[in-house]
């Protein structure tokens, strides 16, 4: 017997592994049953075979990301009664019900497929953590498929609302049913693993320090799925052993930006940091450019070009942007990156697993219930 395990978090797809010649086993013909059951279950929780469910889950994730970014009635928060805002027709008209009051607890009213067309197709407002939780949801919506999703999760455990609400219902994503959760808050584990290792994690991007630094509440913090990790950007994070590195910088780049005596006009650190507007910057004093080269060298680095993220209702947008971004809207505190808990590569993963082998053998979980 030869386990031929390969890098396969490094690559770009599936086809690029299986050229790189990762992903091999083989297995004389002469294994006694017994023994082949035990090396499949050793194969299936291989950190290789998880790696390659990541190009399953990134593609998932971006098929979610890309019919949630294409619907213009997904909005932000404005004005509304709850911190989940339904639009006229109401909840029912996309797929959910209330479980709780002033909009901050929802579950599917019947498909949970349809649930999530309510937020490809119709009108609700909600702030970044709604966005997260959504993108989360229609990520296995993706990956299991219409029936599947349907079939697979009770309605119950798709909930949505505050954080505090999810954590005491059966939420897949942080109640009960969430099972293990993964801890690598600052990426250390996933940055030594590879770039397919980061596919759909959950994150948010948060102010350092207390909420008397803040200029504007509404951007106090922003949640994300990742959608996409550049080879660059996954090779500089293994070099830096993940996030913390980039923390650091995050506030040397604050630091520099405050040094910045100038008349700064809307979205002033976007344009002149993220976009490296000529116009804006040709209008800087010699002082404040000589400022811009040292930030631009440390905005270079390819972790901020290539760390692609959603966030609503930014869209997708690489990291750097946001660190430009928040020195717009709370200029007096830097701001952390970090990853959240999840459970992708624990609980969810032994879930569609176990689905994807009950339809190799043709067995419904209704029939294995039935069975027990």
């Amino acid at each position: 017997m030869e386990i031929r395990p390969g890098t396969p978090c490094d690559r770009a797809s599936l086809a690029e592994a299986t050229a790189a010649g990762d992903l091999v086993v083989r297995v004389p013909g002469s294994l006694d049953a017994m023994v082949r059951e035990r090396l499949a279950d050793e194969l299936l929780h291989h950190p290789a075979t998880i790696c390659a469910h990541g190009f399953a889950l990134g593609a998932a994730t971006r098929r979610a990301v890309d019919r949630l970014v294409a619907n213009p009635g997904f909005r932000f928060s404005a004005l509304q009664t709850g911190w989940i805002g339904f639009g006229p027709t109401g909840a029912a008209q996309d797929g959910w019900e209330p479980i709780a009051t002033f909009g901050r607890g929802y579950q599917p009213r019947a498909a949970n497929f349809r649930a999530i067309e309510g937020f490809y197709e119709g009108h609700v407002r909600g702030e970044c953590g709604l966005g997260r939780q959504i993108a989360q949801y229609a990520t296995q919506a993706e990956l299991y498929g219409a029936d599947g999703f349907d079939s697979e999760f009770a309605a119950d455990e798709i909930v949505i609302g505050t954080f505090n609400r999810l954590r005491s219902t059966r939420s897949i994503l942080v109640g009960s049913s969430a099972g293990e959760l993964t801890r690598d808050g600052r990426a250390v584990q996933a940055s030594q693993q590879g770039r397919q290792a980061f596919m759909g994690l959950p994150g948010f991007i948060f102010h350092v320090f207390d909420r008397s630094k803040l200029d504007d509440l509404n951007n106090q913090a922003e949640n994300f799925v990742v959608y996409d990790v550049s080879e660059q950007a996954a090779t500089a994070l293994r070099a830096h052993g993940g996030l913390e590195f980039y923390n650091d910088r995050n506030r040397e780049v604050w630091s520099l930006a405050r040094s910045i005596q100038a008349r700064k006009p809307r979205r002033f650190f976007e344009r002149l940091l993220f976009e490296r507007d000529p116009s804006l910057r040709a209008q800087q004093s010699a002082a404040t450019l000589q400022t811009l080269a040292r930030i631009d060298a440390l905005l270079d680095d390819p972790f901020y070009r290539g760390f692609q993220v959603y966030v609503h209702r930014q869209g997708v947008k690489p990291v750097g942007f946001h660190v430009a971004r928040l020195l717009d809207r709370n200029p007096r505190t830097p701001f952390r990156v970090e990853l959240a808990l999840h459970n992708l590569h624990t609980s969810l993963y032994d879930r569609y697993i176990a689905y994807r082998l009950r339809q190799c053998t043709g067995l419904s979980q209704q029939a294995v219930q039935d069975a027990k």
